[in-house]
C-alpha cells in the first residue's frame, strides 16, 4: 500500500522543484514525482492549494529522555516535532545521565525506535559529564550512532580544552558544535544587556559574553584547520565574525533559531519568564542583523533549541526562571512569518534552511523530493492565520513567548518513511 499526494505546490530547491506536482510514495521512498500521476488504489492526500515540501531536520533540540521527562520525553518531544513539520531531530547531551558514553547514545537510539514518530540522531557530549575538563569517549559515541558533539547549555570554558575537542572529534568525522558564552561577563545575568534590563532592575548579559566566545573558536578553527559549527547565534557582532571568517576561508558553519529573528528583548518588558532563553533576546538592531545574515548566507541553517520546561520552572520570579523556549511547534510558522513575509528571503531558501541544510551539515542523507529518496514530507498551508495557543502544545513544555501571537503557515501532515507521523485533522 502506497501513498499518493495530489495536486500540491512543490518547493524543493536541491531538485529546482517550484511547481504543482504529484508524488507517489511507495514502502519508505519516493517513487515518483511528475505532473500528474494514475491513482492505483492507494491512500490519496488532496494537497490542491498547499505546499509540500522536504520535511524539515532540526539540528539542535532537546528531548530531556533520559533523567528529565517531567519536561519532555522521546514520545512527546517527536509527537511536537512532526506537529512543526520535522521528519528529523537531532538531540543535545544535556540529559541526566549526560550522554557523554556509548551506553546513553544507545538508550536513546532504543527509546525512539520504541516510542519516537520522527528520526531522533543523538548528540554527545564533547567532554565527560559536560563538566569541561575531560574529553569524552568520541569514538565509542560515534560507533553507538551520535552524529555530533557538543556541550550545549555550557561552554566549554578551557581554550585547550576546546582545541584538543576540535583535533580529536575531526579523527572521527563528527561536527563539533560550540556553545559560545563567556561565563565571567555572563553570570547571574536574566536578560540582554540594554535599556530593558536597566528599566526592569536586572542584570544584564552583554553580546561580548557571546562574541568573545565566537572569535575563540572561530581562532581555534582557523589553527587548527578544523570546522567548528556555532550554535544560536544572537547577536550582529557574532555574524559579523563569522562572514569575516568565511571570507578568509575560516571552516566555520552557524545556526540562529526563530525566536532571535522574529522577537527582542521587549518581550521581557513585564518580567515576562517565557521570554528567558540563553543567550537572551537581543534588540531590534541584531534581530535585523540576523536577518541579514540569513539572507547572505553567513548563517547556515535554521534550528529549534527546543528546551521544554515545566511550568513550575518557568511561572516564577524572572531571575530564577529557567532559559528556554519550547520550539518545535511554532518554528517554521514563525520564520514564514517574520522572513518570508517580509520579504527577506524566498520560501525556496527557508525551505532549504530547516531542511537540506542542517541535514547535510550533520552528513545525514534526505535527497529531498526525488524519486529513491526517503518519503520524509512536510505539507503546508500557507494561507493560515493562527493564533498561538501552547494549551494545545504536543510537547510537555508550554513555555513559548509566542504564545498569543498572530503567525502565518501552518503544518498539516507531516510524513516520515511513508508513514504519517502527523495529521491535523486526525
Amino acid at each position: 500500500m502506497g501513498m499518493l499526494i495530489k495536486s500540491g505546490h512543490v518547493v524543493d530547491p536541491a531538485n529546482g522543484l517550484d511547481g504543482i506536482y504529484d508524488i507517489l510514495i511507495e514502502g519508505v521512498v519516493i517513487k515518483e514525482v511528475a505532473p500528474s500521476i494514475d491513482s492505483i488504489g492507494m491512500e490519496e492526500v488532496d494537497a490542491g492549494g498547499l505546499h509540500v515540501f522536504p520535511g524539515f531536520f532540526d539540528a539542535h533540540c532537546h528531548l530531556r529522555e533520559p533523567g528529565y521527562e517531567y519536561k519532555e520525553d522521546i514520545e512527546s518531544g517527536t509527537k511536537a516535532a512532526a506537529a512543526g513539520g520535522f521528519t528529523s531531530v537531532a538531540c543535545m547531551p544535556n540529559t541526566n545521565p549526560v550522554a557523554d558514553n556509548d551506553s546513553v547514545i544507545r538508550l536513546i537510539l532504543d527509546r525512539a525506535s520504541e516510542k519516537g514518530c520522527v528520526k531522533v540522531y543523538p548528540i554527545g557530549s564533547i567532554t565527560k559529564g559536560s563538566e569541561g575538563t575531560r574529553l569524552a569517549e568520541m569514538g565509542f559515541m560515534k560507533q553507538a550512532g551520535a552524529v555530533a558533539v557538543s556541550d550545549d547549555g555550557k561552554p566549554v570554558e578551557s581554550a585547550d580544552i576546546m582545541k584538543k575537542a576540535l583535533e580529536y572529534a575531526s579523527g572521527f568525522g563528527l561536527p563539533v558544535i560550540s556553545h559560545c558564552e563567556e561565563m565571567s561577563l555572563s553570570e547571574g545575568g536574566a536578560m540582554n544587556d540594554g535599556f530593558v534590563s536597566t528599566s526592569l532592575g536586572l542584570k544584564g548579559i552583554p553580546a561580548a559574553a557571546e562574541e568573545i566566545q565566537v572569535a575563540r573558536d572561530v581562532l581555534l578553527s582557523e589553527c587548527t584547520g578544523v570546522p567548528v559549527h556555532i550554535a544560536h547565534i544572537s547577536t550582529g557582532g557574532s555574524a559579523g565574525i563569522i562572514r569575516a571568517a568565511k571570507a578568509r576561508g575560516v571552516r566555520v558553519t552557524c545556526e540562529t533559531c526563530p525566536h532571535y529573528f522574529s522577537l527582542t528583548e521587549d518581550e521581557c518588558e513585564g518580567f515576562n519568564p517565557y521570554a528567558k532563553v540563553n543567550p537572551p533576546l537581543r534588540n531590534e538592531k541584531d534581530r535585523l542583523a540576523v536577518i541579514e545574515a540569513l539572507r547572505d548566507g553567513t548563517v547556515d541553517f535554521i534550528a529549534t533549541d527546543h528546551a521544554p520546561h515545566h511550568e513550575d520552572e518557568k511561572n516564577v520570579e524572572f531571575q530564577f526562571a529557567a532559559n528556554g523556549i519550547s520550539g518545535f511547534e511554532t518554528a517554521f510558522s514563525a520564520a514564514y512569518t517574520n522572513l518570508v513575509m517580509t520579504g527577506a528571503i524566498s520560501l525556496g531558501r527557508l525551505v532549504d534552511l530547516m531542511s537540506r541544510l542542517p541535514a547535510r551539515f550533520l552528513n545525514r542523507y534526505t535527497g529531498g523530493l526525488r524519486p529513491g529518496a526517503p518519503a520524509d514530507l512536510t505539507i503546508a498551508d500557507l494561507s493560515a492565520a493562527i493564533t498561538v495557543d501552547s494549551s494545545k502544545f504536543l510537547s510537555k513544555g508550554r513555555n513559548t513567548p509566542f504564545n498569543g501571537k498572530q503567525l502565518h503557515g501552518r503544518i498539516l501532515m507531516t510524513i516520515v518513511n511513508g508513514g504519517t507521523a502527523y495529521r491535523r485533522d486526525k
